[in-house]
């Protein structure tokens, strides 16, 4: 009988939903580039200005996750400038908005220690734009936190985002990575 009461109890716990809240976050775009006098490198933009939580239940995932892309800073001005006022436009689309559907990986019930390799499938929006995308990478569970760090890359006209085109680009690769270091705390 007692057996029967703990695996209704641990059910019942599984069954419930879990909240994480975004408690620090980073969203980064990297995009390969060939420079007029320096050569190839990887143009890296960054910001902190990330916000948002994901909600699981019986194996069911919501949520919503946003980043501000008027934040985003590179290590040259003028790239974050061309950026905010072509490529992405910030002053009309100025967050671009992930709202997963499924993650695939996680155990159930949630382990409270341990890494986890995890894929997050969901709806990206950019501009005006909405598109399904994959992203891969790990959850590590620290008691009440996770810290996630994913992955994903895609085309630019993927979102209707113009390739940046100036003088001192010889080139660039049409592919942009996204990446996305976030810690999560259990509401």
């Amino acid at each position: 009988m007692k057996g029967w009461l703990f695996a209704a109890a641990l059910f019942a716990l599984t069954a419930l939903a879990q909240t994480f809240q975004v408690v620090s976050g980073e969203a980064r775009y990297r995009v390969r580039e060939e420079l007029l006098r320096v050569g190839l490198t990887d143009a890296v933009g960054t910001t902190k200005a990330v916000r948002g939580e994901v909600r699981l239940q019986d194996g069911r995932v919501s949520g919503e996750f946003v980043v501000d892309l008027r934040e985003l800073k590179s290590d040259q001005a003028r790239r974050d400038n061309y950026l905010r006022q072509r490529t992405l436009e910030t002053d009309r689309y100025p967050f671009a908005t992930f709202r997963p559907k499924e993650v695939r990986g996680l155990p159930n019930p949630l382990p409270r220690q341990g890494k986890v390799p995890i894929q997050v499938v969901g709806d990206l929006t950019i501009k005006e734009t909405t598109a399904e995308v994959v992203w891969e990478g790990e959850a590590e569970f620290q008691g009440d936190e996770v810290r996630v760090f994913l992955r994903t890359e895609f085309p630019f006209e993927k979102f209707g985002l113009a390739q940046p085109r100036v003088s001192v680009v010889l080139s660039l690769e049409n592919r942009i990575r996204l990446e996305v270091e976030l810690v999560l705390r259990r509401q």
